[in-house]
């Protein structure tokens, strides 16, 4: 079943005008009311707990003969999939038509970890601004992250310690066994860009039109990781963590399992017992006209990426020397905590890996593009500015269990350093909020362009 880049656009016009994004409770509020307003269509399933108790819940719509699993907050700051779900799923439920002429039983997670969730809330209603999110941001390290635990035996890399979330989403995939699977992350400055597992050139074009009809930039600026392949511009070939680990591998001298403390993706694990199409649509909060500016700029990209490396370095030996000063009275155990230490632990491997491929691929010797600069040297500034802040809320955390004067100290110094790098973006950088409706509007559209893909490659 072919679907018509014009047929989406209709849909997509009913989404509504998102102000804020929902809690972790408004969501499971919407859930219920929806299910209780069409019992007979939708049925909510108890799926597994969080770490802290918290229910996981799924909402199974249609009954067609293709299965479909969408799954939102794989990664706990990034919250535009609940919000593609929350629509999705009422429209579902509202239009017959269109359940039926999709085909597939349908599967959605709203928020897949829940805890994780929570403890990015306090940035969820606004204001949308680079310093309010960097204050309220919270990543979990890749091994308690659900996209990353999934287990693996790949060369010295043995990981077999799923998260709860995580069983709960297995558990999931071995019912389901999708024909299309669909995991919710979302960017956080730049331009729009795709991850899908296979070549799959029918979607290339179809994908830019619905981006440039919401007025949105494709990024164009670094991949997220060296090693990925591009199959057309800002659609890239998604990989299991064994792509990392062989770059690590070709890049350092470290046993990459030393470094790697997780597992591989949800998609990689489908694949033990299904053969699913599957989709990743990164979209970003917040914009800037560089990041899609492909002239060239008056620097190589090695330069570029050689300049952000000493920065983050040097950053790296100020989190460091805090952190070394204040160890020993770090007592409570905290998600910051876990966070902040498993980013001293792996920075400085990561650099020495990135800085080895930059000095030695063919690929850095021409002139970075603008977009390329950009992506090293603003960007770049702004990720640290995210690791400040969860460096203040480690301490706090702290602090919150008793106070000491050298504690005191690190939280001034480094609350100091997130406030002085905060005001030099907000001053620096002229970005642009990028309105939800819109990110929704780009998660929606590309799902159901791939799920008509989708279709249509399983009845092959």
């Amino acid at each position: 079943m072919a679907m018509e880049v014009e047929e989406v656009l209709a849909i997509l016009d009913d989404v509504p005008e998102y102000l804020a994004f929902s809690t972790v409770d408004e969501l499971k509020a919407s859930t219920h009311r929806l299910a209780q307003r069409y019992p007979d269509i939708v049925d909510v399933l108890d799926i597994g707990r969080s770490r802290q108790g918290d229910p996981i819940e799924a909402i199974k719509i249609g009954d067609g003969p293709r299965r479909a699993l969408l799954f939102a907050f794989p990664h706990p700051n990034e919250p535009v999939g609940s919000l593609m779900l929350e629509y999705l799923s009422y429209r579902l439920a509202t239009d017959a038509a269109m359940r039926e002429s999709m085909g597939y039983t349908w599967y959605l997670v709203k928020c897949i970890d829940p805890d994780g969730a929570r403890l990015n809330e306090g940035w969820f209603k606004g204001p949308f601004s680079l310093e309010n999110y960097a204050r309220h941001y919270y990543r979990p390290p890749a091994y308690q992250q659900v996209a990353w635990t999934f287990p693996i035996d790949y060369k010295t890399l043995h990981f077999h310690d799923p998260l709860p979330e995580t069983q709960a989403l297995m558990s999931l995939i071995e019912q389901v066994r999708p024909d299309f699977m669909y995991s919710l992350h979302n960017s956080d400055f730049g331009g729009v860009y795709f991850y899908i597992w296979e070549a799959a050139p029918p979607l290339y074009e179809p994908f830019h039109r619905l981006v440039e009809s919401q007025g949105l930039p494709l990024h164009l600026g670094e991949s997220e990781r060296p090693y990925e392949i591009e199959f057309a511009p800002a659609i890239y070939k998604d990989s299991s963590i064994a792509a990392e680990y062989d770059y690590l591998e070709q890049q350092t001298d470290v046993d990459p399992a030393e470094i790697i403390r997780s597992g591989t993706l949800s998609f990689e694990y489908a694949r033990a017992f299904c053969d699913p199409f599957t989709l990743i649509c990164e979209v970003p909060y917040f914009y800037h006209p560089a990041i899609n500016d492909t002239s060239p700029s008056d620097m190589t990209r090695r330069h570029a990426i050689l300049e952000a490396i000493a920065e983050a370095r040097e950053h790296l030996r100020f989190l460091q020397t805090v952190y070394a000063a204040v160890k020993d009275e770090l007592t409570v155990s905290s998600p910051f905590r876990d966070a902040v230490e498993e980013m001293l632990r792996t920075s400085p491997a990561e650099l020495d890996a990135e800085e080895n491929w930059a000095r030695t691929s063919p690929e850095t010797a021409r002139p970075a593009t603008v977009a390329e600069k950009f992506d090293n040297l603003v960007l770049g500034r702004f990720h640290r500015l995210l690791g400040l802040g969860m460096f203040v809320r480690m301490l706090d955390a702290q602090i919150a269990a008793g106070e000491s004067p050298s504690l005191r100290a690190a939280r001034d110094k480094v609350s100091a350093a997130f406030d002085t790098l905060a005001a030099e973006l907000e001053k620096e950088v002229e970005y642009t909020p990028i309105p939800i409706q819109k990110l929704v509007r780009v998660q929606l559209g590309s799902g159901l362009l791939a799920a008509a893909y989708a279709a249509e490659r399983s009845s092959r």
